[in-house]
């Protein structure tokens, strides 16, 4: 038995209330608990994700037509062959972080990483996973702090996740670990200040829920930043949410990506 597999099956349980989603019909039913049957059978280590996590954390049970599964970027290829070599059919979407099973129009998503890069699957998140059970197997559920990680960045304009990440601060923030979620988010701790204060603002008889000394680092962090020079280098940080939405910015207003060089703020004053 790995390593990763042992951690997992030491995993904490989550004592509150749990619920599971709502699949859209029978045939959904079958197919997500004939994969999660085969998963378990393949040996090879996941996570659950996605609006399972959802469910199990804060009780919230919606409708949906697939799964999430989360692996490291090593196991991908192993979960997607073991699935083809059983009759399913695979797609790789997307090599930096996404395939896809298939049985007929039924899929469930094999996550390693964010799609924007920003997320990579590794052992903390197996270290930390909790076991639940699905459909009659038990398995690992990423925790409520991987879970907000995984869905800080989810802000397109057809999709945005902020309303799991306050639910899920409202109904576990016992549960999650404030400190691994910074370091986390420390390149992009801004972004985490963003959900915080929408927390806040939502429920305003709750925000003892978010630790004081948080709240005091990154406002913090906020002043000190506000005293700095503005950066030379013109980006656009926005294509980490949305590739499709924030193009202009850096095809024609001189923004750059992520990365990648753009126009200096000077240049521009320039003309």
């Amino acid at each position: 038995m790995s390593k990763i597999v042992q951690r997992r099956t030491r995993a904490s349980r989550a004592d509150k209330p749990r619920a599971v989603p709502q699949l859209v019909d029978d045939e959904a039913e079958l197919f997500v608990a004939d994969a999660v049957a085969a998963l378990v059978e393949s040996k090879i280590p996941f996570l659950v994700a996605g609006t399972f996590a959802v469910s199990a954390y804060t009780g919230i049970s919606r409708p949906t037509k697939d799964l999430d599964i989360f692996c490291k970027a090593g196991d991908s290829a192993r979960i997607l062959a073991y699935f083809r070599d059983h009759g399913y059919v695979i797609e790789v979407e997307d090599d930096r972080w996404l395939g896809k099973v298939f049985r007929g129009k039924y899929f469930f998503d094999v996550i390693f990483a964010s799609s924007n890069g920003a997320i990579p699957i590794g052992d903390a998140w197996f270290d930390h996973a909790n076991s639940f059970e699905i459909k009659g197997q038990k398995v690992a559920v990423i925790s409520p702090t991987e879970l907000i990680w995984s869905k800080a960045f989810i802000q397109l304009r057809s999709r945005y996740d902020g309303a799991d990440i306050v639910h899920t601060i409202l109904r576990m923030h016992d549960r999650i670990d404030w400190r691994r979620l910074l370091a986390f988010m420390e390149v992009h701790w801004e972004v985490l200040l963003i959900h915080l204060l929408n927390f806040r603002w939502i429920y305003p008889t709750e925000r003892d829920k978010i630790p004081d000394w948080l709240m005091d680092e990154l406002i913090g962090r906020l002043e000190e930043q506000r005293r700095l020079p503005l950066p030379q280098m013109k980006i656009c940080r926005g294509r980490m949410y949305s590739r499709s939405d924030y193009r202009i910015d850096v095809s024609e207003w001189g923004f750059a990506d992520v990365g990648g060089e753009g126009e200096m703020r000077e240049d521009l004053e320039e003309r």
